[in-house]
């Protein structure tokens, strides 16, 4: 779990950008989950898609934009 909501939304980013940059390469969501994110983030197949589907990048701008 995250420390705080920055953090989550950082750790989402990175594992979409690396889910990005895989499918690029023509390989699927799944093999992407079990040989890249499960065992680096220790997180459910559930997790991995819900963090697939957040808009992190939109809300950690407001996030950051709230701060100011």
């Amino acid at each position: 779990m995250a420390y705080n909501r920055k953090n989550l939304l950082t750790r989402i980013i990175e594992i979409q950008n690396i889910t990005l940059e895989q499918k690029k390469k023509g390989v699927t969501q799944i093999w992407v989950y079990n040989n890249l994110i499960k065992d680096r983030f220790n997180i459910s197949i559930k997790t991995f898609n819900n963090y697939l589907g957040v808009n992190a990048k939109k809300e950690l701008k407001e996030l950051e934009k709230g701060k100011e």
